[in-house]
């Protein structure tokens, strides 16, 4: 599957940072976070927001919400699911999008979640807690920071929107790098364990990870501690369902690395072979943290097609 040769070339494949020609691998990750920071800023200082509103009863089970500046009767939401590895960002630096969309009368949900390494290991005294998060029908156990808990809680957050706030019409998906990972088995999700079916009629995947295996060997899963078994059961590649009602957008930059371009190919494709609407767009000029950074600007080609994908009510 992967074409890097060495345990060296892998890591290399899978840091996103060694291939931007902005600014060096040491400097890019704090530009990115002041970036993202500083426009979340902007954007709660500008909208009407709902902050820190608890889906779940997990430390990171919480969303932002920025609604329409002129709401109509209902509206439609983005869900902005934040990357930075499963292991740092939040959605305290993921309101940086809203300006564009909430003036064009469309909420924008930032997602929370437990992120690792709090979830790197669950002591004996710890399991009843980790047990209390999960449906009694799982055949394993849910810890914080485990990525089999991130799933359920982006998933569960959902729901959430769904049965909570019945004047959002229309869900929309946004994930950035593990966020599109996180919005991908979304996508791949059986509702009928939760009750409810949220209305997601649109995805917008950005430079995401879809196959879990090939990072199981390299410092990024040093936190996330994951077994094959676990990276397989989250791989959105190995769970493609039968075509939904919902158009997917897999986007990926033109300097993300060849590992995250092949993965965006290739789960776009399986998705157009399972019968998906879907579209590959792949965007010159910039690099794995521009690429979404960029979604607060009005004139980006990203947020020009975001938002056509996002029709007001």
């Amino acid at each position: 599957r992967c074409p890097a040769a060495s345990p060296q070339a892998l890591e290399d494949h899978y840091s996103p940072s060694r291939w931007s020609p902005r600014l060096d691998r040491d400097t890019i990750i704090d530009a990115h976070l002041a970036v993202t920071a500083a426009g979340t800023e902007r954007a709660r200082a500008s909208a009407q927001t709902l902050l820190h509103v608890p889906y779940g009863d997990g430390d990171g089970e919480k969303l932002d919400i920025y609604f329409p500046t002129d709401p109509s009767e209902t509206f439609p939401a983005l869900v902005y699911i934040h990357g930075g590895y499963w292991q740092c960002l939040s959605k305290d630096d993921s309101g940086f999008a809203a300006p564009p969309l909430v003036s064009r009368g469309v909420a924008v949900v930032a997602v929370g979640y437990d992120i690792a390494p709090r979830g790197r290991c669950c002591p004996a005294e710890a399991a009843a807690a980790c047990v209390a998060l999960q449906p009694p029908t799982l055949p394993f156990v849910l810890c914080p920071g485990h990525m089999d808990t991130m799933v359920l809680q982006v998933r569960r957050s959902l729901v959430f929107l769904a049965e909570r706030h019945p004047r959002i019409r229309g869900i929309y998906l946004c994930g950035h790098s593990a966020g599109a990972h996180l919005a991908a088995m979304v996508l791949s999700t059986d509702w009928t364990e939760f009750q409810v079916v949220p209305e997601i009629k649109g995805a917008v995947l950005v430079s995401g990870l879809y196959d879990l295996e090939p990072i199981l060997h390299t410092y990024v899963n040093d936190a996330l501690s994951m077994s094959r078994e676990v990276a397989q059961r989250n791989s959105p590649m190995r769970h493609v369902t039968p075509a939904a009602a919902c158009e997917v957008l897999v986007a990926v930059a033109q300097h993300d690395s060849p590992e995250f371009r092949r993965q965006s190919q290739e789960y776009s494709q399986a998705l157009r072979a399972a019968g998906w609407s879907v579209s590959l767009l792949d965007l010159a000029a910039v690099d794995h943290f521009d690429i979404i950074e960029k979604l607060s600007e009005d004139s980006y080609v990203l947020t020009q097609v975001g938002r056509r994908a996002v029709p007001r009510q």
